[in-house]
């Protein structure tokens, strides 16, 4: 016989107490089985994230779980005029499904009802909620021990008494035992033990004894504490009062729990008695989904069969009607046997709303695209006989799984959507989904790091010596082992080791709690009846306390309203080809790009799916900002391909991934008649004839099963999950399987059927969902055609959809510029606060400048429209007095003035900026007597404020203008900083970046080429060298060249953002891509002297400013830079007069350009 159990721990803390709680819930179910504990409850802070995932995996390993939670009561509030008292713990375990399910009720209550305070419960909660739950004081730091900490043994015992009456004989009095150095309790614990045990004695209250939860082991406290640091912003070792645990807070055995309340063995008892009674298991549920109509079946039917016909009464038929037909009532059968009639009219319902209020939706996403009644309901937009896609991919007959439709929603309306579900089905059936963050290694050491107060430089580069894998950095382990310079750093600096120990103990725990991005769930029933609910601050709706793994387990399902930025772009094209006075098939030039349906003259959707400048643009790989297709490598794999057709960009979509992208090559040859297209076998050649004989998608796993061996599609789906997560008991079963239906179906031998069976896994393991491909391969198709057909609107409205990532806006400006499309600079006159299209060239946002933001952008464009159509400002006084520029912010004023949004009210940048100040004040004064209506004399209110002076000084040198625009911009826009350096640089043979574009056409060159360095990241490679990717500008655009070690180490100095730089390159053309790999850098400054003086001639507009020229030369030359300065000025008859300087004078392009900003000078040309 085993010995009979005597202790039950039940409080402990699970990792979902965020960044409190370290005991992960697989390893609290291991503790228990280590130790053999037959049951064990888990009491997160105010939260119940882990109570479905804890009972389920808990009692899958033969331990009893028991849900619980550990709630902060208001047990003591604060009266008229007193400060709010901190609320305290107390435990609440749930006995029953009753208890459950006001426990979850309860932990709603602490985010949802009081959502913007402190959580808390009070009293009243409890009494509202409290059948079917045990309770447990709270121990030291509980409500009641707070009153007896502070003496009130009279408050205490009342509360006792209100609790009594809330839980009758489910409430336990809590003791517990901390013991620090020299077995002395902790103060709070040894204050109210006395307490605790004689007002149980007296009142006749059970004790329990538990052991407050933590973290696993006593070895980990002290990384634990700086976890509690991490959470409160407090430091490991400051001397002020912050939170304490001790060693003690640990999983302890059952042998250590006795011998610490050997006196108190009714206390131990008690744990056991409790687990008795709460012998209730949290339990999965099936999927539960509010009613959609008296007859679910009919309606589908009804509506799908309507739906077929309009489709079919409007689109290209693929296949005869009779087979959309059978199609069509085959999918229903299965549809209604397994039960999700419903499902698709929810679906369905908000689809069809967000079409009729203008929100954009995607024509599919996943394997959803595949059904017909899908398309015949207008959830997708994709005939799936015309691209031969199949419904058993989505929902197989034979594998009993809930449909999940992805739904593509305009990014900037998503939340229309949701709001109208929210309203169809009730508020209280409809939320978000949690997720979680984890404390990845790099975020751990840099929190620990900050706790242990070590400097932040440090820290830094410690952080960043983590190796990054994919997305993601390697764990603290990987790192030490792979990185030399991490473990030197941890070998020469104690508090290095300690802040590593620390971070490898910490990792990997839960940081944060958000909401999933996409994930939305309804129910039939008020959430909080199958889930807790917890309640984002940044959200207005509630999201479900368990992550999407555990919330369908709960009985909810899950609906994805994903918002793609992409559908964004399109609609924002599409509104500004309409701004324009034209319709999507009129270009700009007023040709008819094809002939539109009634009704349909601006839908993306019925675009011609053949149209040649798409195709062109596709095959010249012309695709930046084009959806899918845009980053280098896929545009080298387009070059090759020179795609014909819609299945060319469906392949494509497939193809391109790591794996099935080694058979680009092949697919390209085969296209282009270079190779013979490979036979399988004759009876699946039709299956593969549109990927040139390659497996490229899922679906043709299953068709090629079902054609030669004789299996359904649903047993062939079967077999192609199988085959893709690599399940060696199915693959032994299906094998001969497949090789007897082979044989069977075509008299195919065993050994050519085992060579196809082996080349189904081989690609089955990467094969693409075909339904998914097709239907990006639409989208991206429709930005290609926006591109090829209406590029500047297409642009523009790329631009909108990132007018905050500066980076993303200096490639879209270039890829303007190559597209020959002019961009008129930001202006209060001209620009609104998103890009816009005039005259057919792109009108910079003003809103696209940095720190600005768009709806203080939004203010200057109202003003200038406040009277109905444009009035442009006419001075910087006008501007201050019709816009409130208090309103505006200081800050974005700066940068408007930076970037020149004013220079047509007055050109001296330098002078608006430093104006900011007083136009802000008078824009104030007048914009104050406007409001109090005062009317003065002589007109308008606030129109007799003096207008104050502008100060009196130089603009910017040209390099200082071109500074601030970049610091506005982000990118240079009016100039370049290389502008006056090129003159000297082409002597010494320095090249602009499109003239070495040039040259590699001709094949690979060596040759020098200058930048301004706008970034540089630094890697490691495999064999631990150091290289960088540095990215540069020169005047005719921007370029990224590689730099290895040994240049690196030479040139780092150079290399810095900002700085200007030679570059000698190893150069060459990768289809359109140009690859620079730097071998040797050089200061510009000293290769521009090295080439010598450069003759200038400059033109005045008045004989005075040649005396300021003079002045600003100087003396004669001594040096290399030796140059001769022509001056052309008026004379008084207004002829222009040339006079050659006598001397030679020293000339850089610092003066050039010095010269260019003064005053009277009109222009500065090398002669």
């Amino acid at each position: 016989m085993s010995d009979p159990v005597r202790f039950i721990h039940l409080r402990v803390h699970t990792e979902y107490s965020l960044l409190e709680g370290a005991v992960p819930v697989k390893k609290l179910v291991g503790l228990c089985a280590a130790q053999n504990m037959p049951a064990v409850a888990v009491t997160d802070t105010n939260a119940m994230f882990a109570a479905l995932e804890f009972s389920t995996i808990a009692a899958g390993a033969g331990v009893q779980p028991i849900v619980g939670c550990q709630f902060s009561l208001m047990h003591d509030p604060a009266r008229l005029g007193e400060k709010p008292r901190p609320p305290a713990a107390i435990v609440l375990l749930a006995q029953s499904q009753a208890g459950y399910l006001n426990l979850m009720r309860l932990s709603t209550c602490l985010y949802v009802e009081k959502k913007g305070q402190l959580p808390h419960l009070t009293l009243e909660d409890l009494e509202a909620h409290a059948a079917g739950l045990i309770c447990l004081t709270g121990g030291a730091e509980g409500p009641v021990g707070k009153f007896l900490q502070t003496g009130n043994r009279a408050r205490a015992e009342a509360l006792i008494d209100r609790l009594a009456a809330i839980f009758s004989d489910r409430l336990y009095i809590e003791v517990q035992r901390h013991p620090g150095e020299g077995g002395r309790l902790m103060a709070a614990e040894a204050a109210t033990e006395r307490g605790f045990v004689e007002i149980a004695y007296d009142k006749g209250l059970p004790l329990v004894a538990t052991n407050d939860v933590y973290f696993p082991k006593a070895e980990m406290y002290e990384a634990h504490d700086a976890l509690i640091c991490i959470a409160e912003g407090a430091y490991v070792d400051q001397a002020e009062p912050r939170r304490r645990l001790t060693p003690q807070h640990y999983f302890k055995s059952e042998a250590e729990m006795c011998a610490l309340f050997a006196d108190l063995p009714e206390a131990l008892e008690n744990t056991v008695e409790i687990a008795r009674r709460c012998a209730y298991k949290a339990a999965k549920i099936a999927p539960l989904l509010p009613r959609f109509a008296d007859n679910e079946v009919e309606e589908l039917r009804r509506q799908s069969w309507e739906g077929l016909r309009a489709r079919l009464a409007v689109i290209p038929h693929a296949a005869p009607v009779e087979e959309y037909e059978a199609r069509l009532q085959f999918e229903l059968d299965i549809i209604e046997k397994m039960g999700f009639p419903g499902y698709f009219l929810i679906v369905s319902d908000f689809i069809k709303w967000a079409k009729e209020h203008n929100i954009p939706v995607g024509p599919g996403r996943g394997s959803g695209a595949g059904s017909l009644v899908a398309y015949a309901l207008t959830i997708t937009d994709l005939d799936p006989l015309r691209y031969a896609l199949l419904f058993e991919r989505f929902l197989n007959p034979e594998r009993v799984s809930m449909p999940d439709f992805d739904i593509d929603f305009c990014m900037d309306r998503r939340e229309e959507v949701i709001r109208y579900v929210q309203g169809k089905y009730g508020r209280d059936k409809v939320g978000q989904i949690i997720t979680f963050g984890a404390l990845l290694s790099k975020a751990a050491v840099r929190d620990v790091g900050r706790v242990l107060q070590m400097p932040y430089g440090q820290v830094d580069r410690l952080s960043k010596m983590i190796p990054v894998e994919g997305v993601k950095p390697v764990s603290i382990q990987k790192a030490l082992a792979d990185e030399p310079r991490l473990r030197e750093a941890a070998k020469a600096e104690e508090v290095v080791d300690r802040l590593l120990n620390y971070g490898m103990q910490i990792e990997g725990l839960l940081r944060n709690a958000s909401t999933h991005a996409a994930g939305v769930v309804i129910g039939d029933r008020p959430l909080d009846q199958l889930v807790p609910l917890y309640q984002d601050p940044r959200s207005d709706m509630p999201a479900t306390q368990f992550n999407m793994k555990w919330v369908e387990a709960a009985g909810l399902v899950k609906f994805d309203f994903l918002g793609l930025k992409t559908l964004t772009v399109i609609q924002n094209a599409i509104d500004l080809i309409r701004s324009g006075g034209r319709q999507l098939h009129e270009a700009a030039d007023g040709t008819r790009l094809y002939d539109p349906k009634p009704g349909a003259e601006n839908d993306i959707g019925h675009i011609p799916l053949d149209d040649k400048a798409t195709y062109e643009l596709y095959a010249q790989a012309k695709t930046v900002a084009v959806f899918q297709v845009e980053s280098s490598g896929m545009m080298d794999a387009l070059r090759r391909m020179k795609p014909t057709c819609i299945e060319d960009i469906v392949a494509l979509v497939a193809l391109y991934r790591p794996g099935p992208m080694e058979n680009i090559p092949v697919y390209c040859e085969v296209k282009h008649g270079l190779r013979p297209l490979e036979s399988l076998h004759p009876t699946i050649d039709p299956i593969l004839a549109e990927t040139q004989g390659i497996i490229v998608y899922q679906e043709q796993v299953m068709q090629i099963a079902q054609v030669m061996a004789g299996y359904s599609l649903g047993g062939a789906d079967l077999l192609r999950r199988a085959m893709g997560k690599k399940i060696a008991e199915e693959m032994a079963k299906e094998r001969p399987k497949f090789i007897q239906g082979a044989k069977a179906t075509h008299g195919i031998d065993e050994k050519k059927a085992g060579e196809v069976f082996d080349l189904l896994e081989k690609f089955a393991n990467y094969g693409f969902n075909k339904s998914h491909a097709a239907a990006y391969a639409v989208v991206s198709y429709q930005t290609g055609w926006l591109k090829a057909n209406h590029p500047v609107e297409f642009m523009a409205a790329v631009m909108n959809c990132d007018i905050h990532l500066t980076d993303k806006l200096a490639i879209y400006k270039r890829e303007v510029d190559k597209l020959g499309i002019a961009t008129v600079p930001p202006c209060v006159n001209r620009s609104l606060a998103t890009f816009s299209v005039k005259d057919g060239r792109v009108v910079y946002a003003l809103g696209a400048l940095k720190n600005v933001g768009v709806d203080a952008m939004r203010l200057i464009v109202e003003a200038r429209r406040a009277e109905g159509g444009e009035r442009p400002f006419a001075t910087l006084f006008d501007f201050a007095r019709r816009v409130d520029l208090k309103r505006v912010g200081k800050r974005p004023l700066e940068m408007l003035a930076r970037a020149g949004c004013f220079d047509t009210l007055d050109p001296n940048r330098a002078r608006v900026f430093d104006a900011l100040d007083a136009l802000v004040a008078y824009s104030a004064a007048v914009h104050e007597a406007q409001g109090s209506s005062q009317v003065s004399l002589f007109g308008a209110a606030g129109s007799d404020i003096p207008e104050p002076r502008l100060p009196n000084r130089n603009d910017w040198l040209p390099v200082e203008r071109l500074g601030q625009e970049h610091q506005a911009i982000g990118f240079y826009l009016s100039g370049h900083p290389l502008d006056d350096y090129m003159g000297p640089l082409k002597r010494k043979k320095v090249m602009a970046l499109t003239e070495l574009a040039a040259a590699c056409e001709r094949g690979p060159v060596v040759g020098k080429i200058a930048g301004s360095v706008s970034s540089r990241q630094e890697r490691k490679s495999a064999k631990g060298n150091r290289f960088a990717f540095v990215q540069l500008s020169d005047p005719t655009g921007l370029y990224e060249v590689t730099v290895f070690s040994d240049t690196l180490e030479q040139a780092r100095d150079f290399l810095e953002p900002g700085m200007n730089v030679v570059l000698t390159v190893e150069a060459n053309l990768e289809g359109d891509t140009l690859k620079l790999l730097a071998r040797a850098a050089q200061p510009i400054d000293s290769v521009a002297a090295e080439a010598g003086g450069m003759n200038l001639r400059i033109h005045l507009d008045r004989p005075e400013a040649v005396g300021s020229v003079a002045t600003l030369l100087g003396g004669k030359a001594t040096g290399r830079n030796k140059a001769q300065i022509i001056l052309t000025v008026p004379d008084d008859t207004g002829r222009e007069i040339d006079l050659t300087l006598p001397d030679l004078y020293p000339v850089t392009p610092q003066i050039k350009g010095a010269i260019k900003a003064m005053q009277g000078v009109l222009m500065v040309e090398e002669v």
